[in-house]
């Protein structure tokens, strides 16, 4: 067996070695913030015996429940629309293929970042005829300050247990070798928080308007894990 020389260096010890032992901890946080943002979905609905009929009072209530959306100016961070579809039902009896009815469908999105006017907003679009709403769904932005303060808060957790593992030995840490997130190599989906559901389905029968929901803000639970490894000074054992 050959020597290993400079070319041929030898790999480094996982375990670390007597002169530097190794010390491997976890550091872990949990925050618990106010959300963010808050997400409703919006169903506009409309039925027609035939399919312009069906149609147009699609467009009207989408329009209505748009324009609506609108007024509240800034405290709408987005408003996206998504699917929509025009289905004919068909009659359960006789011959042929015959059409029944026309059925319209098509679904809004919101993101308010003002709750006081989300409890507005949300009775004033249940109260719109044929109109379904879902939701609120809190959550926090990508970039929240509170994923990065939840990072940190795991990397000084980690320090300080390996610290305390060194000093129960009468030794202090000397370097960090490696720090790495949970799963680094085959990172796993983020926790999913789940959100309060509010659902409803309103027809306007009364001229009256709904007085707005008092909705109160889920609070977010933030996670943050990350593997540490650190050499010490050798202990006197």
């Amino acid at each position: 067996m050959t020597t290993p020389t400079s070319d041929h260096p030898q790999p480094a010890a996982p375990y670390g070695t007597p002169d530097a032992p190794r010390i491997a901890v976890r550091g872990e946080a949990h925050l618990e913030v106010d959300p963010e943002i808050a997400r409703i979905g919006i169903t506009v609905t409309a039925r027609g015996k035939d399919r312009r009929a069906a149609l147009d009072d699609l467009t009207r209530r989408n329009t209505t429940a748009l324009d609506l959306i609108k007024t509240y100016g800034e405290a709408v961070e987005r408003l996206e629309t998504g699917a929509f579809s025009i289905t004919p039902e068909l009659k359960e009896k006789g011959r042929g293929e015959r059409i029944h009815a026309y059925h319209g469908r098509v679904h809004i999105t919101a993101e308010l970042t003002d709750f006081t006017a989300l409890g507005e907003l949300t009775t004033r679009l249940a109260d719109l005829d044929l109109t379904r709403v879902d939701g609120p769904w809190w959550a926090l932005r990508p970039d929240s300050p509170a994923h990065r303060e939840a990072r940190q808060q795991a990397v000084r957790e980690a320090v300080q247990r390996a610290r305390e593992y060194a000093e129960a030995l009468g030794t202090s840490l000397a370097a960090l070798v490696e720090l790495a997130d949970i799963g680094a190599e085959n990172t796993p989906d983020y926790p999913q928080v789940a959100g309060s559901r509010m659902r409803s389905m309103a027809y306007a029968t009364e001229d009256a308007a709904a007085a707005p929901l008092d909705l109160e803000p889920q609070r977010q639970h933030v996670y943050a894990q990350v593997n540490a490894r650190f050499t010490m000074a050798p202990p006197q054992l």
